[in-house]
């Protein structure tokens, strides 16, 4: 399977890309096209320079008016009156990236955070009492985890909730300025619940209370009225460098009493006497299958930022074959700057992870709907498959926002001044998604989780990490497991059957290409765990077993990010494999080939130093590299609108669009769907 036969620009045809646009869009085909089809959804977008009061008056109508229109429905269970669609409202969550992301945050807040809080840690009659209304916005809620001295850190949350038998009620505290909940969407301004993580204290009367660990209660912040209610303090955070839209917040809370049943008490409850108890007796345990059940938002918040790439991508590669610059010697005119190789580097390399990593997400999204539908109807969820989805999630969101927050900028760089200019989105986009790297959990961090993941497969050989001081840090972000390991190897193993009479050491070779990626993913983790392992030794301390953890903390995170780089390649291979159209396949895989050639060329030293591969063959690479992107330029724009971004979406004055293209791709988006 040598590198693919560049194409005939003439035989990508709307038809190519319509296959091309199928694959893409995955599973939920029909809801991206639902959504497409809306009139309105070019509307759902805020002018650049509106003041921030204005600017969340208009993000709160547009999400009366998702809501009116049943957009929260998809993913809340049939009991309530939605439609038990988990895969189809991260998708349909995702689509919002198009629009306004403020608006697509504060949805978020609203239905996947504080309503999904419900639907996953509450029981049976606080859904039927709760999510009817926040469905409908008539309870705009908070998600209440974060606080300013702890971020990441969430199981050493210093808000409590302890129990008083004498009145059957929770009294929350905020017991210090670290502990108040920070950055809390919905807080500043119309939210009237929060779902608050609290460390739990009951026990029966005249006993002395107990800590129960992290659970969470639902605690009223304001009455119909909107005003803020006894014991609790509401400070606006104000305003900040993007996403002006969501009215964020701090809460802190001053003896708050909440009846006892506003415990989410899926996984742990307090009787009337102030006894507790729960199914899962470990606290640690308990504590990270509730994190697992809320991992909704983290696999949202990936999607969202693979949308926001795509967004970008189409602007400047747009762009980039309109705008011409400097004359080539006794050439007629000036040259457009897309067919400059400079330019192309810019470009294409980028747009080639952004397909990698939405075929990514496109499976990481399949894998939360069938656990989360399977735990939903009462059914047996296998523990190691929810701690690969954990996992993945981890991996994948960190991955898909550090390509956003490059891929924008780039795409503005590639559009000089104008991508400076409000009006072409550029700037507000790179604005509303910087956060997004430590959004639902910082990205450093959750490289660390998958990196433990990858290290616990060694248990039996390097024993119970979880013992040591050593890695407590990494620990205490999931639970033991032995992690699958990707099917990265195995594929290697196909490709290179498939060879006929292939070289296995060509870099121009696909399964050569994961062959280097599948060995560096194993000669990190090997060493990784040999760094790692004297802190078993007898007689290490505590404070020594930290240090040789620290010390080896870039490789942790060089294990984990080569890890992920396999797993996309895998994901993308699996969209090649599965194209049925003869030129969507070829064109595809060139695609592939480029993302599999960049990882590559950009961890030349880690070969070159490893003897993967010799100094030739680096500089073939790159040869290689550029070929692909001279090889795909003519394609850029069909795969650009393969993206599928209806043409008043975009809204850049400087994408403007062919209209006839348009037309033919609809057309053959239509063909396709009555064949």
């Amino acid at each position: 399977m040598t590198a693919s036969t560049p194409l005939d620009p003439e035989s990508v045809t709307p038809a190519t890309v319509v296959a091309v646009r199928r694959a893409l869009d995955g599973r939920w085909e029909n809801v991206r096209e639902e959504i497409r089809a809306r009139d309105d959804f070019a509307s759902l977008r805020v002018e650049p320079g509106t003041d921030d009061e204005t600017h969340r008056d208009r993000v709160w109508a547009m999400l009366s008016q998702l809501a009116a229109d049943g957009h929260a429905l998809l993913g809340f269970p049939t009991s309530v009156g939605g439609h038990g669609d988990i895969g189809g409202s991260v998708v349909s969550f995702e689509m919002l990236a198009f629009a306004d992301l403020s608006l697509q945050v504060k949805s978020g807040v609203q239905w996947g955070l504080f309503g999904g809080a419900i639907q996953a840690l509450g029981n049976a009659e606080q859904h039927a009492r709760y999510l009817p209304s926040v469905m409908d916005l008539s309870l705009p809620g908070c998600f209440g985890m974060t606080e300013t001295g702890h971020g990441s850190d969430v199981q050493s949350v210093h808000t409590t909730a302890t129990y008083d038998p004498r009145t059957d009620e929770f009294v929350v505290d905020t017991p210090m300025e670290s502990a108040r909940k920070d950055y809390i969407g919905n807080a500043a301004r119309d939210g009237r619940m929060a779902v608050v993580f609290v460390q739990l204290w009951s026990a029966p009367a005249g006993h002395e209370p107990e800590r129960h660990g992290v659970h969470a209660v639902l605690v009223p912040l304001r009455d119909a009225d909107g005003t803020v209610l006894p014991g609790v303090e509401i400070t606006d955070d104000g305003h900040k460098e993007g996403l002006n839209g969501v009215d964020n917040g701090r809460l802190a809370f001053r003896g708050v009493r909440v009846p006892r049943e506003n415990l989410l008490d899926r996984y742990g409850t307090v009787a009337a006497d102030g006894t507790y108890s729960s199914s899962i007796g470990s606290e640690n345990r308990r504590f990270f299958t509730m994190l697992g059940a809320l991992v909704r938002g983290r696999v949202s918040v990936s999607g969202s930022a693979v949308g926001a790439a795509m967004l970008a991508l189409t602007i400047a590669i747009r762009y980039g074959e309109a705008r011409r610059q400097f004359a080539a010697p006794g050439g007629d005119g000036e040259i457009v700057i897309l067919d400059y190789l400079a330019h192309q580097r810019k470009l294409l390399p980028l747009l080639a992870r952004t397909y990698a990593l939405r075929f990514a997400q496109n499976e990481l999204v399949e894998m939360l709907h069938e656990i989360q539908t399977t735990r939903e109807a009462g059914g047996d969820v296998d523990e190691r498959r929810q701690r690969e989805l954990e996992s993945r999630a981890a991996g994948i969101k960190a991955l898909s926002t550090w390509n956003a927050t490059e891929t924008i900028q780039v795409c503005r760089e590639a559009c000089g001044g104008q991508g400076f200019l409000s009006e072409n989105r550029l700037a507000d986009l790179r604005a509303d998604t910087d956060v997004f790297t430590t959004f639902e959990g910082d990205n450093t961090v959750l490289l660390q989780l998958v990196a433990k993941g990858l290290i616990s497969g060694y248990a039996d050989d390097f024993g119970n990490l979880d013992t040591l001081g050593t890695i407590r840090f990494v620990a205490d972000q999931v639970l033991d497991t032995v992690a699958e390991r990707t099917s990265l190897h195995a594929l290697a193993e196909r490709l290179r059957g498939a060879a006929a009479g292939g070289d296995d050491d060509a870099v121009l070779d696909a399964s050569a290409q994961i062959k280097l990626l599948d060995d560096r993913e194993e000669h990190t983790l090997d060493a990784l765990v040999r760094r790692l392992r004297p802190a078993r030794g007898k007689g290490v301390g505590a404070d020594r077993a930290f240090q040789i953890f620290n010390n080896a903390q870039d490789h942790l995170l060089r294990s984990a990010r080569s890890h992920l780089d396999g797993l996309v390649l895998d994901a993308f291979n699996r969209a090649c494999e599965s194209q049925q159209d003869p030129g969507a396949r070829t064109l595809m895989r060139q695609v592939c080939d480029l993302y599999a050639l960049s990882v590559i060329e950009a961890d030349k030293g880690w070969f070159l130093e490893h003897g993967r591969i010799s100094a030739s063959r680096s500089k073939a690479v790159t040869a290689e590299v550029n070929r692909l992107c001279q090889a795909l330029r003519p394609h850029a724009r069909a795969l650009i609108d393969a993206f599928g971004i209806p043409e008043p979406w975009i809204g850049a004055p400087i994408a403007v669009g062919d209209e006839q293209r348009r037309q033919d791709e609809a057309a053959a988006y239509a063909g396709a769907h009555r064949v």
